[in-house]
């Protein structure tokens, strides 16, 4: 894409960009089917013009947002190289992301393009991509650490990625195995109190995992995985006492661990392998009086070398647009009434004091 020198006009304060589509590229895949993408754009710009004529864009408006639409579909044709289709969720990613640069809100050392054409893991004919900046940054953060916490709200891929990675690392035989493990809070961690087999006490409150499991690998291998051992799920009351080397594992709902459960799973660590631990600090279904072990590790590991605190927001919710909006909504009402998850501080088994 070439872009015509930027005309002022001083009176106006107004800038004009013309922007010319490589012939390579149907100018469907820029502009979306009906024009989809282009309206996004126009959108999020509502005081520029933005013309289309065969191959030709032009933007005519405030300097500024003649500046961001260029480099939008600056972004836009470098994702398209990569033969990955934009979409009209990563057109409005991708603004987001070019908007907190240029206010400096975001340090912007990452593009668009980059978050957007990171491939981690290609399985069952999809690829699976970090979305946003946060979630790219909590991926590279996995890459380089031997533990790291994804932490953040639902929606956000916490666990997804985690998963994809622990995947992509058994594939590539940088580990010999995955373990998963989450707490079962639902059952006190007592199921031997529960019906059934063993299998059929621990599947509902692991069956999360087993989920995200059937979208990366072949479900029919899965069982065959998990006999061998190569893939194991288990509460986290089936951690306590061995030693995990060699291993991707995966720590889900940590925010229902308590103190104690969470140093006991820390310890398990063993050489060569790798710890990933998820959680949303807002959804702490422990009983009244229990600490959460996620709230307080923060305060004991920061800083610690090689510990990462990946923080993921409402901004990096990837399922449907109204749940950002709702975790959103959440935030603003406890802040106002000095409440969590809508229960008052110290009462309720959500927001009891020293949580």
């Amino acid at each position: 894409m070439t872009q015509t020198p930027t005309a002022h006009t001083p009176a106006q304060e107004q800038a004009r960009a013309q922007l010319t589509v490589p012939a390579q590229h149907p100018m469907v895949t820029v502009l979306g089917s009906g024009d989809s993408l282009l309206r996004v754009i126009e959108k999020a710009f509502p005081a520029a013009d933005i013309h289309v004529r065969g191959n030709e864009i032009s933007a005519v408006g405030d300097s500024k947002d003649v500046a961001l639409i260029s480099r939008v579909f600056d972004e836009m044709m470098l994702v398209l190289r990569t033969g990955q289709p934009m979409t009209e969720d990563a057109v409005e990613r991708s603004i987001a992301m070019l908007k907190a640069s240029d206010n400096g809100e975001s340090d912007g050392q990452e593009t668009p393009a980059e978050v957007l054409t990171q491939n981690i893991l290609s399985s069952r004919g999809r690829t699976i991509r970090p979305k946003t900046l946060n979630q790219k940054r909590y991926v590279d953060a996995i890459d380089k650490h031997t533990i790291v916490f994804g932490i953040g709200p639902a929606g956000t891929g916490k666990t997804y990625l985690a998963m994809a990675k622990a995947v992509q690392a058994l594939q590539s035989k940088q580990v010999n195995r995955i373990i998963l493990t989450r707490p079962a809070v639902e059952a006190g961690e007592r199921l031997g109190f529960l019906p059934g087999t063993l299998y059929e006490k621990i599947d509902p409150y692991l069956r999360p995992l087993y989920d995200a499991l059937h979208d990366m690998l072949d479900p029919d291998s899965i069982p065959r995985l998990m006999a061998a051992g190569t893939i194991e799920v288990a509460p986290l009351a089936y951690m306590r006492g061995r030693t995990l080397n060699d291993a991707f594992i995966i720590l889900d709902e940590a925010q229902n661990t308590s103190p104690e459960q969470m140093k006991m799973f820390l310890t398990r660590l063993g050489f060569e392998s790798k710890i990933v631990i998820t959680g949303d600090v807002t959804q702490v279904d422990l009983p009244d009086g229990t600490k959460s072990g996620l709230r307080q590790v923060q305060d004991i590991l920061e800083g610690v070398e090689d510990v990462h605190f990946s923080r993921l927001s409402s901004q990096d919710v990837v399922r449907h647009k109204l749940v950002g909006r709702i975790v959103d909504a959440y935030e603003k009402y406890d802040t106002t009434h000095g409440t969590r998850n809508g229960a008052h501080q110290g009462r309720g088994k959500s927001g009891h004091k020293g949580k």
